[in-house]
């Protein structure tokens, strides 16, 4: 022990993972389900378990993900099934409507509380063995040619062939990356009840300010959706401000007619949307989800993306904890990354900068429902990414 009380100890790893949300637990499941061995992969997390089991926010699960967490042994969990996403433009007649029946599939995706996705893969990593250290921080990280040091808050150091970052966190708290951009805009975010719910479709609505998507999320008190309402930050004050009555309102203003009269909402955060991403990995440390690409949640692909790139990094390092692994892996993600990131900041942008490109949107939704295979690809990015 040091003179500040900290424990002076060397650990030893093949694989360190900094961050234990939904995307770093799943890579280290995924690497004890693929032959490393559980105990030679470290979880490192600033917060206790039950504080994030705790966490209520909304996450959606596209059908992809939910094959990832069935073959972790994580599913089913509590989530909500969305069979129809309606798709359409305020104040325009084009609309799309993609249906889980033209995929002949069970659902397009699900709708959990994402203390419910930690809770089940923080159990698959609990019987995979996986060594979990938290709450504790990495404080610094040495790279050399044969592994990385991870220098940790207690005075500990780890010692790993290979460190992974994927604790991204939200865009307001991130430093900047090598592309970065501020959309300008700042999601609400709540949950909210109707007079007339349809149960297992989800709508995306855009506005003049930006997308509003509202989830069907079912609950103690019914159906329920998860509202994601994007809109300029002055507005977002303004409607964090509003009592209840007067919130729903301009909710119903906004959203239409299609789901009757808002009736409920619960207590309301916010927090600023922007695009900030940096692919880039050295000989030895790599960046995944968030940490790697933080998206506006238009279409909801972030964690998505996520467990997306999880799943690659851990068949390239269950074969070799390597360097040659990592570059592999960025070459295999590229193009899924890079047309998911692409296709988010571009509808990001025509809502932000309220340019004249927002009149030919209705036309373009018109005619996706009209053509029948543009309509199946662009739902089966959504539930699988780009593959091949």
């Amino acid at each position: 022990m040091n003179q500040a009380g900290k424990i002076e100890e060397t650990l030893d790893a093949d694989v360190a993972i900094c961050g234990a949300g939904p995307v770093g637990m799943a890579l280290a499941a995924l690497l004890a389900r693929r032959g490393v061995p559980g105990a030679r992969i470290v979880l490192i997390d600033g917060k206790a378990l039950g504080q994030a089991i705790a966490d209520p926010r909304s996450i959606a699960l596209a059908w992809g993900s939910r094959l990832l967490l069935e073959d972790l042994g994580a599913w089913p969990l509590p989530a909500t099934a969305i069979h129809q996403i309606h798709v359409s433009r305020r104040g325009h007649l084009g609309r799309s409507l993609m249906d889980r029946a033209e995929h002949d599939l069970e659902a397009l995706g699900y709708v959990a509380r994402y203390g419910d996705v930690v809770d089940f893969l923080a159990r698959a990593c609990e019987r995979a063995g996986v060594r979990v250290l938290r709450p504790l921080r990495v404080s610094g990280i040495d790279e050399r040619a044969d592994g990385v040091d991870l220098r940790l808050d207690d005075g500990r150091t780890l010692h790993a062939k290979i460190a992974v970052q994927a604790e991204g966190g939200v865009f307001g708290d991130q430093a900047e990356k090598t592309s970065t951009r501020d959309y300008g805009q700042t999601a609400v975010i709540a949950r909210v009840s109707a007079s007339r719910p349809l149960a297992h479709r989800a709508f995306e609505r855009f506005t003049d300010e930006g997308p509003l998507a509202l989830l069907p999320q079912d609950g103690a008190d019914g159906h329920q959706y998860a509202l994601v309402w994007c809109v300029q930050p002055e507005r977002a004050q303004r409607l964090l401000d509003l009592g209840e009555d007067d919130f729903l309102h301009e909710l119903g203003e906004a959203f239409g007619e299609r789901l009757g009269r808002f009736t409920k909402v619960s207590p309301r955060v916010a927090f600023p949307l922007g695009l900030n991403t940096d692919p880039r990995a050295t000989a030895r440390t790599v960046a995944i989800g968030n940490a790697a690409q933080t998206l506006h949640p238009v279409a909801g692909q972030g964690l998505n993306l996520g467990l997306r790139d999880a799943a690659v990094l851990a068949k390239l390092l269950a074969r070799e904890l390597t360097p040659a692994a990592v570059s592999q892996f960025a070459a295999e993600r590229q193009q899924d990354r890079g047309m998911v990131i692409r296709a988010t900041d571009a509808m990001a942008r025509v809502f932000a900068d309220r340019g004249p490109q927002q009149a030919l949107f209705g036309l373009a939704l018109a005619a996706l429902d009209t053509v029948k295979p543009a309509r199946m690809l662009l739902a089966e990015l959504m539930m699988f990414g780009r593959r091949g």
